[in-house]
């Protein structure tokens, strides 16, 4: 049961297994099935074990972590996962990635996509239409984005683990928006802006752009918050509140979903085929310095992320300067 686990930090350095992983092994999740504890991954089950309670009323201060050795084991998962948690909440790579691949690689070939001939029909012993799809040229280098929080056990130890896990989800969201201007910047490179026809966006500008794309469907469009402002100040926008206040993303009257993306050039709109634009590749997950986060006289929280990002099909995507 996973009241008789016994932790130490050699799970962190598991070849090919997180944390989380290497513990499921020690205490499977179908050895729950059926019971309150059915809900719980391995991890939560330790929190459980030692009554670590990260929010709410009764929230656990930091020290709760270090009241036994074995429980100081799991901080640094915990501190992972907070982070992990703001990376997400801030990451626009589900809405623009076709795909994720991961790589234990320091770089990586992507795929490149070009299409011939037409579609018209082939006559009797005529040449098919290809599509041929080739390795890039280079290999391009996985970037690796970390920070580092310095905070001394003393400073953090009274800390509620809530309040502690916003600072943490907040490192999270630093590196993810890093992340985020590597992909939209992979996006733009080498496609040729179109402009709009006047001295500020319509919503004709919009059905034009959206239309531009040709053969694919651009079904999402990322923009910095200016130009976000300036299309939700649309009057054509208005039909779409009732669609926000019911999924929580804004959409165009015509569907498209409309992404805010802060590292993204002033006044650019990137669209997409998101279904076929792009590769994320990841060469790690978040990595956390566990072996010195699990001593309490810890001074610093080092994180990284390692990822690259690749262009498949350079029709898919389209960009649109809303100034001169």
């Amino acid at each position: 049961m996973y009241n008789n686990i016994k932790l130490d930090k050699g799970l962190y350095s598991i070849t090919g297994k997180s944390f989380t992983q290497a513990l499921s092994q020690l205490d499977p999740d179908e050895n729950y099935a059926g019971t309150e504890l059915a809900g719980l991954d391995a991890f939560e089950r330790q929190l459980k074990r030692f009554d670590i309670k990260l929010s709410g009323e009764n929230c656990d201060m930091v020290e709760k972590f270090f009241v036994t050795q074995e429980s100081a084991v799991l901080f640094p998962e915990y501190v992972r996962r907070m982070i992990k948690q703001g990376m997400n909440e801030a990451s626009i790579i589900g809405n623009i990635a076709a795909a994720s691949t991961y790589t234990d690689g320091l770089d990586f070939r992507g795929l490149t996509v070009t299409v011939s001939g037409n579609d018209s029909g082939v006559s009797q012993g005529g040449n098919l239409p290809q599509t041929t799809v080739r390795l890039a040229n280079a290999a391009s280098e996985l970037t690796k984005f970390a920070r580092k929080l310095n905070c001394s056990y003393e400073s953090i130890r009274k800390q509620r683990l809530e309040a502690f896990g916003v600072i943490l989800k907040g490192l999270g969201a630093q590196i993810s928006r890093a992340v985020n201007k590597l992909a939209v910047t992979a996006l733009s490179s080498g496609v040729t802006p179109s402009s709009i026809s006047g001295d500020s966006i319509t919503y004709a500008d919009l059905a034009a752009f959206w239309a531009s794309i040709g053969d694919y469907d651009m079904n999402v469009m990322v923009c910095g918050p200016d130009v976000m402002a300036e299309i939700l100040g649309l009057d054509e926008m208005k039909l779409c509140v009732s669609d926000f206040m019911s999924s929580g993303r804004v959409k165009t009257p015509y569907g498209v979903t409309i992404v805010k993306c802060s590292a993204i050039d002033d006044g650019r709109i990137i669209g997409i085929d998101k279904t076929c634009a792009g590769e994320m590749v990841y060469g790690t997950d978040i990595v956390v310095d566990y072996d010195k986060l699990i001593s309490t006289q810890c001074d610093e929280i080092a994180c990284s992320v390692t990822v690259g990002f690749s262009k498949l099909i350079s029709g898919a995507v389209k960009v649109l300067d809303t100034v001169s």
